[in-house]
């Protein structure tokens, strides 16, 4: 089914074609929906968008575009306000008829694309042998919620976890365990993953201030990167305890399941990298390294900026691992888009290697690399969230401390309405909301922006939270129950009759979840999701206290139990690609 917008638009190039000529073809009419009731539901400004090239004022242009514009089928006539907006006001039995057509449709009236694309999501990439802490929670969550959008979208998505697995800290790590722990390097069952944490700390202790130590240190990568049978045990011994305890993270989380391919398995690609650069001539020898001067970047004295691509002992660095990823996608994965959802810190880097893949001929022109960075998680003073002891908050700790402040809020609630639910019901109601309280928060922010972390504020009832999304779903089961109605009897295409204001305002925002998907797939902002899925739950709250449901009378009583359904589903849909499951009760 074609979108309301899609449908607008396509009436808009028609008209300004019949009015201006085939020079117009394509030209966008900028439609929004409209911020004031009274201006109706959309509007357009194509006609200040197009006063300079016209050399007419815009109204006018406006004047003429209405004269041409045949949306007869979808809306009242059009009118014209101020310099020269298009208002558009939907007509009823239009809505009618779309809310009729999508209840049948398990994806409710949004269609794929028509362009799909081979797109990779790197995601959640934490650091081997570190615990993962609040800092690893925007990359899982918000490229969780990137990779299901996409895919829901009808794009193929591969999610892959570009962990750091390799190099210096693994070396001073293996060192240290042959010194102070040889045991832990037989077998995986002999330590855990805050030991190994506490270990790697005191490694890089000893590398800082011993020189034998760093020598040592040294010494095990050059093993590891030759291959030696023993140190790569040791290496895979601490992969695999490390892959296995943030496992348990990213089940709790909900996170989707998705390929490692770290910075060990681009190795044996780096040299590749400096014969490709070489051939390109964009490498240069500074100091006894091997580099790539950036165009637009520029050191403090105002020279051009050298991105190191091989240091001058022979050795590799971040940005040569990560040039071989690029290179790798898209010669060998046939990536056409790669997402990066990494921490606002990391512009730079981004910049500078897209820079080099684009001047080496690996991005082309048909193929998207994108930085999509994100602010810090902050504490009540509007500081970094740490511990008292100024350590970062262990991830699974946050979490933990969210089901808890859930259950809580859950016993005050069951006490103040005198119920009674057994414990399996609470762990799971408690698990669910405290779990989507933390990922509805993160992902409710524009993701460029630092936010205070309160579980008071992301647990409330009310507001913009998951907990107020959730009460809005289980509400229409509650009329489930209530009256014994069996909704999926409801899936034909049942007669739809609009007649209060706020059933209008209600189907017109069911209607627009295509158009907010679509926004998503290009600006990669799962807040404008977030948003809509709040108003939708207003929208449904406000018909619901001024709508009877059960006791209308029919056709009104069923069409308003298709609204019911079809609010449900389209949250139980949103939440989904938020990474968010829904409760049958609360």
């Amino acid at each position: 089914m074609k979108s309301t917008i899609a449908h607008l638009k396509s009436c808009f190039e028609t008209a300004l074609v019949n009015a201006f000529g085939p020079d117009l073809a394509g030209t966008d009419p900028i439609l929004t929906p409209a911020s004031n009731p009274k201006f109706g539901d959309y509007q357009a400004n194509v006609a200040m968008s197009l006063a300079k090239r016209l050399k007419e004022k815009p109204r006018a242009i406006a004047e003429k575009i209405v004269q041409k514009l045949d949306v007869s089928e979808i809306c009242q006539p059009p009118t014209i306000a101020g310099p020269g907006f298009i208002n558009l006001s939907l007509k009823t039995d239009f809505l009618e008829a779309q809310l009729q057509a999508i209840q049948p449709d398990p994806r409710l009236g949004v269609q794929s694309t028509s362009d799909p694309k081979r797109v990779i999501v790197d995601y959640p990439s934490p650091n081997i042998a570190k615990e993962m802490h609040v800092g690893h929670l925007r990359p899982a969550i918000i490229g969780d919620c990137i990779a299901r959008i996409l895919e829901f979208q009808g794009h193929t998505v591969q999610r892959i976890s570009h962990v750091g697995d390799w190099g210096t800290p693994f070396g001073m790590l293996i060192a240290y365990l042959r010194e102070a722990y040889p045991e832990a390097l037989k077998t995986t069952e002999t330590l855990d993953l805050g030991e190994l944490s506490t270990f790697y700390r005191e490694a890089k202790k000893r590398f800082d201030q011993n020189e034998a130590f760093r020598e040592a240190a040294r010494l095990a990568v050059v093993k590891l990167q030759a291959g030696d049978e023993e140190t790569l045990r040791a290496w895979k011994i601490v992969c695999q305890l490390s892959s296995r305890a943030y496992q348990v993270i990213y089940d709790l989380l909900g996170i989707g399941s998705f390929i490692e391919k770290g910075e060990s398995f681009y190795n044996h690609l780096l040299p590749d990298v400096i014969t490709d650069l070489k051939q390109q001539g964009l490498l240069v020898e500074d100091e006894g390294a091997q580099c790539v001067f950036l165009e637009g970047f520029t050191n403090k004295e105002g020279n051009p900026l050298p991105l190191i691509i091989q240091k001058s002992n022979g050795g590799y660095n971040y940005a040569t691992t990560d040039l071989a990823a690029i290179r790798y996608r898209v010669k060998e994965e046939k990536a056409q888009r790669v997402i990066y959802p990494v921490g606002a810190e990391q512009t730079n880097h981004f910049a500078q290697i897209f820079q080099v893949g684009k001047r080496a001929g690996w991005i082309a022109d048909k193929v998207e690399f994108v930085h999509t960075p994100f602010g810090l998680v902050l504490g009540e003073g509007g500081k970094k969230l740490k511990t008292r002891s100024g350590e970062a908050i262990p991830l699974k700790e946050l979490l933990e401390e969210a089901i808890a402040h859930a259950s809580a809020d859950l016993e005050a609630r069951l006490k103040e309405e005198d119920r009674q639910e057994t414990e399996a019901f609470k762990s799971q109601v408690t698990k669910v909301i405290g779990i989507s309280a933390v990922k509805y928060a993160d992902l409710s922010q524009n993701r460029t922006s630092n936010y205070i972390f309160s579980y008071d504020k992301m647990l409330a009832l009310q507001g913009n939270t998951a907990p107020y999304m959730l009460y809005a779903y289980v509400r229409v089961q509650g009329i489930s129950r209530k009256g014994e109605i069996d909704f999926e009897q409801l899936s034909g295409e049942q007669p739809i009759h609009l007649e209060e204001d706020t059933e209008l305002t209600l189907a017109k925002h069911l209607l627009q979840l295509d158009e907010t998907l679509t926004e998503v797939e290009t600006d990669l902002l799962p807040n404008r999701l977030c948003q809509y899925l709040f108003e939708l739950s207003q929208k449904f709250n406000q018909f619901y206290d001024r709508c009877s449901v059960l006791q209308a009378e029919e056709p009104q009583r069923t069409s308003r139990l298709v609204l019911c359904d079809l609010t449900a589903r389209t949250l139980k849909l949103g939440l989904s690609l938020l990474g968010i499951p829904v409760l049958e009760r609360m």
